[in-house]
């Protein structure tokens, strides 16, 4: 990203909050010009009192400078309450937009963009942008005035002086111009780095029942021991850069104050420097030292945030592929009947050649109830997923009651649709929470009933807390069949007019399955149910059975007319029938 567009951002991002940016400054800039006449004061006493030493001067002086620096103090606090609190305000404003954003993006964008990198990006790099919005803003304001404000003055006491003691300083700022690109690399390194070691971290202890089942605890020990060697190389180049520029620069600054004593006293006993005049300049002199010295780190902070700003820009920036379209048709489903239909449907994923769909043909009946079987990577899963268009499919293909499912809002096409998924996601609250999750206002009635009718009620029953019983992240402290069910029951909560159950049942035994089934045809009144499954005892309980084989339907009947014919169908329910056999 430009400079120049990172400046842009920078503003974006202070715009709502102008006033208090604002505000901050000027308190800074009244603070830098209390700094300024202070030392002229002390310049006056200390003139005043070489010539005719009074106490009551002495006093008069005092209080006049305890007073205007308890205002420089109070204006100093000011300006961060307002600074640092906009710095905090933008936190808060882009922590709310990321989360906004990936909600509105299609599952296929966290496929390629791992969960911990999005979120050392939602948090390590919002709370760098803090700083640079913070911490970087108020520094460079403070150094700007000080030099502004301070040099003028200076030179007006002594300009010999004033341009031996900052003879240094151009030096300095090139030790800041050749430092800069490289620390921003390797800041961006180090930022990559803390993204891959938090991605290695949560993939872990997603998967530590796994990592022990196979033993391979010394596997990710050792692949964690190589990410945090990695880190720590990229952090300690960093470090060292740091430390190479750092020291410089305060030495740099802490040499203009020798140039002053050096000189100073040489021209007060010369008779040409008054001893107020040199004190003022050596007060003025450490008062950039300050502002001069913490530029690395102000430069470091800037760095950091210029590096954020690009990595969260890559985020916001992507445009959701899957979205309302202009005048998006919005729907009452209600009054919905729950008919679907395919017209030449074909889908191929991006970046490959061969089709997952092709020329894909049906209409499903209003409360028909239709399984979709096939063998494993057919495209069955592929179709469940366009239905509810969670993948971008073109127009003119997919019909819900005769309606384009591109033309209609996202949100009134998936409210039409209850969709249980292959991973039966759970979340990590209370069963009754997750069964609710589409309706969290539903009473536990509707919730009790949902889960009998998806055959876990009995189960859930036999907690320690009943529905009230707290589930492990992921749903990891039930059981592969008590996570389906409850995950069905979720769904069959909502009242939608089509279920949509991509081999939602595959955890479950055939008996189980089949009565689910039979729930579903007889509970569900008008609903339209389209269910994928590997069970074809259960398959061949519904109306019709559509055969789907690499990315086509080869066959579409009842299951009393498939198994009477060659082709597919015959032969999986043939090996079907063996391996009930072999049980």
């Amino acid at each position: 990203m430009a400079k120049s567009h990172r400046l842009a951002k920078i503003a974006d991002y202070l715009r709502p909050y102008w006033r208090e940016t604002i505000l901050g400054i000027i308190a800074l800039l009244v603070v830098n010009g209390l700094g300024v006449y202070i030392p002229l004061l002390i310049r006056s006493g200390v003139d005043t009192l070489s010539t005719s030493f009074s106490f009551n001067q002495v006093i008069h002086y005092v209080v006049i400078i305890v007073l205007l620096s308890s205002a420089m103090w109070m204006m100093r606090m000011a300006s961060r309450i307002w600074i640092f609190g906009v710095g905090r305000q933008v936190e808060f404003d882009l922590k709310q937009r990321i989360f906004e954003h990936l909600l509105k993006l299609e599952p296929s964008y966290f496929a390629v963009n791992t969960p911990g990198d999005l979120i050392s990006r939602a948090t390590s790099d919002v709370d760098n942008i803090r700083r640079l919005l913070g911490f970087a803003v108020l520094s460079l304001a403070n150094t700007l005035f000080a030099y502004t404000l301070t040099l003028p003055v200076m030179l007006s006491l002594s300009v010999d002086l004033t341009l031996a003691s900052l003879a240094v300083y151009p030096l300095m700022f090139l030790l800041v111009h050749l430092f800069s690109d490289r620390l921003r690399n390797e800041q961006t390194v180090v930022q990559e780095q803390l993204s891959e070691i938090s991605e290695l971290v949560r993939e872990d202890i997603s998967g530590m029942a796994l990592i022990k089942i196979y033993a391979q605890e010394e596997n990710e020990r050792q692949a964690f021991n190589r990410k945090n060697e990695q880190l720590l190389a990229a952090n300690l180049q960093l470090a060292k850069s740091r430390n190479t520029l750092f020291p410089m620069i305060g030495g740099l600054a802490n040499l203009s104050s020798l140039i002053i004593i050096w000189m100073g006293t040489a021209q007060i006993a010369a008779g040409s420097l008054a001893i107020g005049d040199f004190l003022a300049l050596l007060i003025y002199v450490e008062r950039l030292v300050f502002p001069t010295a913490l530029l690395g780190f102000t430069i470091t902070a800037y760095q950091r945030g210029e590096v954020s700003i690009d990595r969260l820009e890559t985020i916001l920036s992507v445009t959701p592929k899957i979205q309302d379209p202009p005048n998006a048709l919005h729907i009452e489903v209600s009054k919905l009947k729950g008919e679907l239909k395919a017209v030449n449907f074909n889908y191929t994923y991006p970046g490959a050649n061969i089709p997952a769909l092709e020329d894909i043909n049906f209409t499903i009946a209003p409360g028909e109830v239709v399984a979709i079987v096939g063998p494993i990577g057919s495209g069955k899963s592929t179709l469940a997923n366009a239905l509810p268009r969670l993948l971008d499919i073109q127009p003119g293909q997919l019909f819900l009651d005769g309606l384009d499912i591109t033309k209609l809002a996202v949100s009134d096409l998936r409210g039409a649709i209850a969709y249980v998924p292959q991973d039966s996601f759970l979340f990590s609250t209370t069963v009754k929470n997750n069964i609710r999750y589409g309706d969290p206002i539903t009473s536990e009635e509707d919730v009790v009933y949902a889960g009998k009718m998806a055959q876990i009620d009995a189960e859930i029953r036999n907690f320690p807390q009943k529905y009230e019983t707290l589930v492990g992240e992921r749903g990891i402290t039930l059981s592969g069949g008590q996570r389906q069910r409850t995950a069905l029951a979720r769904a069959m909560l909502i009242d939608a007019p089509i279920l949509l159950l991509d081999d939602a049942l595959s955890s479950v035994d055939n008996q189980t399955a089949t009565q689910i089934l039979t729930n579903l045809s007889t509970g569900t009144k008008r609903k339209t149910v389209i269910f994928i499954t590997h069970q074809l005892s259960a398959a061949a309980t519904s109306d019709r059975i559509l055969v789907i084989d690499q990315g086509k339907i080869v066959q579409i009947g009842h299951h009393s007319e498939l198994v009477q014919q060659p082709g597919l169908y015959k032969t999986l329910w043939n090996q079907h029938q063996v391996e009930e056999l072999l049980r």
